[in-house]
């Protein structure tokens, strides 16, 4: 199983850094450095569980199902991607593989997230919703309402937030009150967590305990995993962190700490992990030439599907 992580992991890592080399990549969010929080959550959902995300949507997106092919397809605008390419990063939605949908706008998730997981209790089929945000979602009301009517009414919905420090170039620090995120949940009686989000086990773990909870019917639960962003904001923003900063965030890599832990425990080594790199980098080569030879979308029907 660790294993598969270290794989997953590697793929989102490997999916982005060739989206990043091609000249129509266009605007993206990328997830390098938070590959653990997609992945370690991902690895403890069922079938009938939904996803939903932020507009930093490529590592739920591939840890939840989406193909790479399908990925790169949407992203690229491309036809064969699960939208048709008309959502790309910011609405790429496909929930039958478990993602509900991407949304753009900062905290525009939460409340949906709210229905979502409403839905899926009235289904009665152990289903739950787990939402992923960032730490800029924080300090929007619509958080405090999601977590109040989920409390309320013991919906079954994970909240996930992916702290890396920062809303674009602000400081979590300079824009949010309390010192553990995860603290905000309390006044409404939601069992929460802090986890190293560089450590896909540990959020593996975290998840796997709280999934339980929600799903048990004892209501929501709150996950805040402490991450590092390795690339900028967007493709578009500059960087504006030092030298120093950035190094100390690289030096905690969490596929460079999976693959050492594996090889310590005598379950990866350098020949099979030189295989998992090759094979991954084949799996992303194809898809990119997929979504190459995948046409674009007509424009006559630009306003299909929309109500």
């Amino acid at each position: 199983m660790s294993v598969e992580l270290l794989r997953s992991m590697k793929l989102i890592r490997r999916f982005e850094t060739a989206l990043q080399a091609r000249r129509d990549h266009g605007f993206q969010l990328l997830s390098s450095g938070q590959e653990a929080v997609a992945v370690g959550v991902a690895a403890v959902l069922g079938a009938r569980d939904q996803t939903l995300c932020s507009g930093r949507s490529i590592a739920v997106a591939l840890a939840a199902g989406v193909t790479p092919a399908a990925m790169m397809g949407e992203l690229l605008g491309r036809v064969n991607g699960p939208c048709l390419g008309r959502g790309g990063r910011g609405h790429i939605s496909q929930p039958s593989v478990g993602l509900f949908g991407a949304h753009a706008v900062v905290a525009g998730n939460l409340t949906i997230a709210a229905g979502v997981a409403l839905a899926l209790q009235s289904a009665g089929d152990g289903g739950i919703a787990v939402c992923q945000f960032g730490d800029g979602a924080c300090g929007a009301g619509a958080l405090h309402e999601a977590m109040n009517i989920a409390a309320l009414w013991r919906l079954p919905l994970l909240l996930v937030c992916d702290n890396n420090g920062y809303s674009v170039s602000t400081p979590a620090a300079s824009a949010l009150a309390p010192r553990r995120l995860a603290d905000l949940a309390a006044p409404f009686g939601i069992r929460a967590m802090t986890v190293d989000g560089m450590d896909v086990r540990a959020v593996r773990s975290a998840a796997k305990e709280l999934v339980a909870h929600v799903r048990s019917g004892a209501g929501p639960a709150f996950l805040e995993c402490l991450s590092r962003r390795f690339a900028t904001h967007s493709t578009s923003a500059r960087e504006t962190r030092g030298a120093e900063e950035r190094a100390a965030d690289l030096a905690c890599d969490p596929i460079i700490r999976l693959r050492a832990q594996l090889v310590a425990e005598g379950l990866a080594d350098a020949e099979s992990l030189a295989a998992l790199d090759e094979a991954v980098g084949v799996v992303v080569e194809r898809a990119c030439a997929e979504a190459d030879a995948a046409g674009f979308p007509d424009p006559v029907e630009a306003f299909a599907d929309v109500g």
